[in-house]
């Protein structure tokens, strides 16, 4: 190989390299994001707009037909009940003790200052064990649909996510489901109601169903 070529060849190796160079400083940031958000690190940046816990892809609920345990109703769900509208559900003990009577109170505040899209959303308490408190339902929360948590809840119940070992019926979580009966954000129980009314604000601003 004479000297010419040689120097030629050189000099494509030193091209090849700094374009590599180039590609590594150019793709490495992006790649590293990617790996951070979609992978099993599962980080999210401080200022991510959700407000809930994201439930990353969102979960299909299955159609179940649960008692309703308003006195004054009886009967069953229909099966598709977590269809068609927003919902808030929230799961727990029939007897609804402070944390849940609170939790109730903020889906109903958040629903209230919804506005003209309140109608958009419904509110769903699964009770389970003894049920219920119907003089402070009906006076509290008259809109409030009352399941009763029957064997057939089990597979829908099933798919709600654990945190920290807490079982669901305990967790005293508020729960975001899609019109299409997706469950896909989880709120716990110290979440502000002012980043729910924001995430619902923003999804129904966003969502052509429900």
């Amino acid at each position: 190989m004479n000297t010419k070529a040689a120097d030629r060849s050189a000099h494509d190796r030193r091209q090849r390299r700094l374009l590599v160079a180039l590609g590594v400083l150019f793709f490495a940031p992006l790649a590293a994001s990617f790996y951070l958000y979609y992978g099993p690190v599962g980080w999210r940046p401080g200022s991510h707009v959700n407000r809930g816990d994201l439930i990353n892809p969102p979960r299909p609920l299955p159609e179940v037909s649960l008692p309703i345990a308003n006195h004054a109703a009886g009967g069953l769900s229909k099966p598709d009940f977590l269809k068609s509208k927003w919902t808030l559900l929230y799961v727990g003990p029939g007897s609804c003790s402070a944390p849940c009577r609170s939790d109730l109170y903020n889906t109903r505040q958040v629903r209230i200052a919804l506005n003209r899209d309140m109608d958009r959303v419904q509110r769903v308490f699964i009770a389970e064990g003894e049920c219920c408190d119907w003089r402070f339902l009906d006076a509290q929360h008259p809109d409030l649909i009352t399941l009763r948590a029957a064997p057939d809840a089990a597979p829908l119940l099933g798919l709600l996510p654990t945190f920290d070992g807490i079982a669901p019926v305990a967790a005293e979580r508020i729960y975001l489901i899609d019109p299409l009966g997706n469950l896909m954000m989880s709120y716990a129980p110290d979440a502000a109601p002012k980043g729910m009314l924001e995430d619902l604000k923003r999804l129904l601003g966003l969502s052509h169903v429900g």
